[in-house]
């Protein structure tokens, strides 16, 4: 972004067909902008390069990303499924009229609650994470009269280059059976006897952000041999391979995001293969994009609030939210890059470091930042910010939750209305002492 094809004859930035500092006025900031086209754009391609590609597969839409009820409508006509990971991502798509069958159900530490209502849900299915999970979910399937269909999510030992906090896929991990040790194969001897669970076969995920297809290609190895070790040696046949998602989004300007088929064609090479060596069949495929969806198809507008020069150091400009909106840079050290929306004509001969308004040293959204000369009033959009913002915001500081806007060609819609003074309030009490 930041080419001629995103500025309009007002030096201002598009996007999603849109002025965005109309939007900003019109809105106010901060404001998250959601592009539907890009988003269905996206999930055209998940369509033509995997679904339309590969026989007896399916892809799910990983709503931890980013999941408003009109996320889930979208991605229902779009034709992919939901991963789900709490009740409240379950009964947010039940309220969206998503259709619990094209759900599956994860989380490495569900309560006996979400169980029970993953059952009278009617989830498609429950990725169980552990065997104290497995389990409980047979006492409330048996309660419950019913047999749910499950996956077990296992940790195949691999580890991948990405950051610490997003690394789930090796041995140590706190998801899933690692498939080292027996606990794996008492599971699934368990499962495979059970009149409470119909287990159907296994789920791997190795992690986010990760660039190139090697772990996801050596995971997928080490699950056929497995596969083919549980039915040689407990006549276990695997129906089902959930084979996870962690595609990588680039946040550099000069980067590009790697095609989703980068990933998936070299994975469903290696196990078609795989499975004709071990002599058993290739199970169904499932895959779970989220970032890789809707990442990009976000931005984030703010205002500058203040420019504080230290000379010889650093030039700050403070804006209107951070940390608070946006969680990542603090949490992981994510990089992020911003323009100047309403300056988009003018030389970058500045460098200002983007602070956020929170009372924490580290709310610092991005260093270095190189843009034109900024002043108090002038719009900031900060980019690839679909993912894992608005979902992971958080009122410390006592801060509203910044709009949600969906914009396409003509329209711009608030799906998450902005949060006010009395919803930061809302749902407390004073006991009557302290009246």
């Amino acid at each position: 972004m930041g080419n001629s094809d995103h500025i309009n004859e007002k030096g201002h930035f598009l996007f999603g067909g849109w002025d965005t500092v109309e939007l900003a006025g019109r809105f106010g900031t901060p404001l998250y902008v959601i592009s539907e086209e890009m988003i269905r754009a996206r999930c055209r391609s998940v369509r033509e390069t995997f679904l339309n590609r590969w026989e007896n597969v399916f892809a799910v839409y990983a709503g931890k990303a980013f999941l408003p009820l009109a996320m889930c409508r979208i991605v229902q006509s779009e034709g992919l499924g939901l991963d789900l990971v709490s009740g409240g991502e379950l009964y947010t798509a039940l309220a969206a009229g998503f259709p619990p069958e094209k759900t599956f159900f994860h989380g490495n530490s569900k309560t006996r609650e979400e169980l029970r209502f993953a059952l009278s849900s009617g989830v498609g299915r429950i990725v169980v994470d552990s065997m104290s999970e497995l389990e409980t979910l047979e006492e409330e399937a048996a309660a419950a009269g019913k047999k749910p269909a499950v996956l077990f999510r296992v940790a195949p030992g691999v580890d991948a280059h990405t950051h610490k906090y997003i690394l789930t896929g090796h041995t140590g991990s706190k998801f899933g059976f690692p498939l080292a040790g027996d606990s794996l194969n008492a599971a699934v001897r368990r499962a495979s006897a059970s009149e409470h669970v119909c287990l159907k076969g296994f789920h791997f995920h190795i992690g986010s952000q990760i660039f190139e297809n090697t772990s996801h290609v050596m995971a997928v190895e080490i699950m056929v041999r497995a596969i083919a070790g549980f039915k040689k040696e407990i006549g276990f046949v695997t129906e089902e391979l959930n084979m996870g998602g962690g595609y990588g989004v680039e946040f550099a300007p000069e980067g590009t995001t790697p095609r989703i088929d980068a990933f998936t064609d070299a994975m469903m090479r290696t196990l078609e293969e795989e499975c004709r060596s071990a002599g058993v069949d290739r199970p169904r495929v499932i895959i779970e994009p989220g970032r890789w969806i809707v990442s990009e198809a976000g931005i984030t507008l703010y205002t500058v609030q203040a420019i504080k020069k230290i000379d010889g150091i650093v030039t700050y400009a403070s804006i209107d939210g951070g940390m608070t909106d946006n969680p990542r840079p603090s949490l992981y050290g994510a990089k992020y890059w911003a323009v100047a929306a309403g300056k988009m004509n003018r030389e970058a001969s500045a460098k200002v470091t983007v602070a956020g308004r929170c009372c924490e040293s580290g709310d610092i959204l991005i260093e270095n930042l190189k843009t034109p000369p900024l002043e108090r009033g002038d719009l900031l959009a900060v980019l690839n910010t679909g993912a894992y913002t608005f979902s992971m915001a958080s009122n410390y500081n006592r801060l509203p939750r910044p709009a949600v806007v969906l914009a396409s060609e003509g329209r711009a819609d608030v799906i998450v209305p902005r949060q006010s003074y009395e919803d930061l309030i809302r749902g407390e009490s004073l006991p009557e002492h302290l009246r």
